[in-house]
């Protein structure tokens, strides 16, 4: 599922950040995304579980971008994606290689980035684009929109 159509109606907000290599590319991403959250209202609150979505959303990228790193090449792009209270990360990567979980002791360091996504995305997928993909996630604030409106 390419999780288009569980993304509610109303008017988008969209950033994107060209990257290239791997140095810093994760802190890079995280500032990105920290100021964009900023801009779109999801860190102006005394909300409890907003701000600790706030962090959900930045370990999110953080662990997208490391798997991209890792194990696609590195990131290309990352794209947010905004609307009603709804978060769209994706990070586009040169390697058609589907995300997948490999058998792995819980207690050895490493390779829990996709358990991650698992815990704190709402959905998470992966599609296919040119000859690579896109790795996509999206959360949202527990308290509804920013603007109060609901969805």
């Amino acid at each position: 599922m390419d999780g288009a159509d569980a993304r509610p109606a109303g008017r988008s907000q969209i950033r994107r950040l060209e990257l290239g290599g791997v140095q810093g590319v994760v802190t890079r991403c995280r500032d990105f995304t920290a100021r964009a959250l900023d801009a779109w209202g999801w860190t102006a609150t005394a909300y409890e579980p907003d701000l600790e979505r706030v962090e959900d959303v930045l370990l999110l990228v953080s662990e997208v971008v490391t798997n991209a790193c890792l194990h696609a090449g590195g990131p290309e792009e990352l794209v947010l994606r905004h609307r009603a209270g709804v978060l769209r990360a994706e990070v586009r990567d040169p390697s058609p290689v589907v995300p997948a979980r490999r058998p792995r002791a819980p207690s050895l360091p490493g390779g829990h980035g996709l358990m991650v996504l698992d815990r704190l995305a709402e959905r998470w997928g992966s599609v296919p684009e040119g000859t690579g993909k896109v790795v996509w996630l999206e959360v949202s604030l527990p308290s509804g929109p920013p603007d109060g409106a609901r969805r």
